[in-house]
């Protein structure tokens, strides 16, 4: 089993084709000669954002191969096709080129850094291929740099800070210091905390951008010593939340200030020790939520990847199983993968709370291309049940009073028209 999974994560990492399901499977012999269907993950493997990466990578992964167990979709096996976007977005725009013209991908799935998501689906929209963008979360991927191709997966920014940041500043106070990842996410996460604090008659006493892989933060946090505001709100991801994290703890810093961290990402926290999960922080989903299906969710992810470091599975893994899942159930609804039937299937979209294993049902708003969903607040969970129960969810908000309302005024969908025809 061990050689097995070692094979696997090379050709994972090797951005090789994967084939689906990983034994032989008898529904095959029924529609062997049917052209496969490729997914294309554009998913980094490398860089600030290698690790959630992975993560949403085994997420698809698994959609992929209950698909194929089952026969596949419209009678044709599902292969998937990954390339490391590298955290860079000139990389994700060459590899979606790539996917989209050699490789005949029907549809592009996989982004975190939200340039690489951006530079993916220009590409996307030039050819008129679908692209699903699990796990970026800045809001213009459903603002300013909509596109009729792409569909945004992840809770963003503002609808994170609309559950966060007034009860914060009721609880901790009206100065606020901003720490900003300097890249498109990071910006636009903090404009969206600045206009909600001064909103609701609070202050920015300072805002301090963080170079991308930036991994000694001391100068920063002398600053916040100097300045001693009430609240610490960070946009901040990937590798470098981690470090972040681990020297507020050794400086003893995580208890002389509120701190809040707009999403949390399961990866980043993943394994560094309870300490270091301090301060109150957003999520889209927890693994032990005490809903129908969770259970049974982690049970086949622990079954499917006995190896793997993250022993329980996250939101990241979530949103790439669910994307994955739900692109391939509307390909078999819609009958074909052209891209104008599955975008018509898609806006608008309903799905069932149960069905995603959240507390509110979600849909996809057919006017910015993103899905609405239930936001959880979260803290450090002090009474554990186990020694990855690390979150303790303090709240969870309806998709309904956290909706992003610039995104629709900023988002200018392409026309149909105006979207080239494309399927494969």
């Amino acid at each position: 089993m061990k050689r097995n999974r070692r094979k696997l994560l090379q050709m994972l990492g090797a951005g090789v084709a994967f084939y689906g399901p990983w034994t032989v499977n008898r529904v095959w012999s029924q529609a062997a000669q049917k052209k496969p269907l490729v997914i294309g993950l554009t998913m980094d493997a490398s860089g600030q954002f290698g690790a959630s990466g992975m993560d949403e990578r085994l997420g698809a992964m698994l959609a992929i191969r209950e698909y194929n167990d089952k026969g596949g979709v419209l009678g044709r096996r599902i292969e998937a096709l990954h390339m490391d976007t590298e955290t860079t977005p000139a990389t994700g725009s060459r590899i979606a080129e790539r996917m989209i013209t050699r490789n005949e991908a029907a549809v592009l799935i996989g982004a975190v850094h939200s340039g690489v998501a951006n530079a993916i689906s220009q590409v996307a929209q030039k050819y008129g291929t679908v692209f699903f963008n699990t796990n970026s979360s800045s809001p213009t991927e459903a603002g300013r740099d909509c596109h009729r191709v792409k569909f945004v997966w992840d809770g963003n920014g503002t609808n994170f800070n609309h559950a966060i940041v007034k009860n914060a500043m009721k609880a901790s106070g009206r100065n606020w210091l901003l720490l900003t990842n300097d890249y498109v996410w990071g910006h636009q996460t903090s404009k969206s905390t600045r206009a909600l604090i001064e909103a609701n008659g609070g202050k920015v006493v300072e805002e301090l951008l963080v170079p991308q892989n930036t991994r000694d933060f001391s100068s920063y946090l002398l600053k916040i010593q100097q300045i001693k505001p009430n609240v610490i709100a960070t946009a901040v991801g990937g590798d470098d939340i981690k470090a972040l994290r681990q020297q507020v703890v050794q400086t003893k810093l995580d208890k002389s200030f509120a701190w809040i961290n707009n999403q949390q990402d399961w990866p980043d926290v993943y394994g560094l020790g309870p300490d270091a999960v301090f301060g109150v922080f957003g999520t889209t989903w927890y693994y032990r939520l005490d809903l129908p299906g969770v259970k049974d969710f982690v049970a086949r992810y622990q079954k499917t990847y006995p190896g793997v470091q993250i022993k329980v599975p996250g939101n990241v893994f979530l949103n790439g199983y669910l994307a994955t899942r739900e692109y391939l159930r509307v390909v078999e609804e819609a009958g074909s993968t052209n891209n104008i039937a599955v975008i018509k299937k898609l806006e608008g979209r309903k799905m069932a709370a149960a069905d995603r294993m959240q507390h509110h049902d979600a849909w996809i708003d057919a006017a910015t291309h993103q899905v609405q969903q239930t936001i959880y607040m979260a803290s450090y969970n002090d009474k554990p049940a186990e020694k990855d129960d690390i979150f303790k969810i303090i709240a969870q908000v309806p998709p309904q009073e956290v909706v992003d309302q610039d995104a629709a005024k900023s988002c200018k969908l392409e026309t149909y028209e105006a979207t080239p025809s494309y399927e494969q």
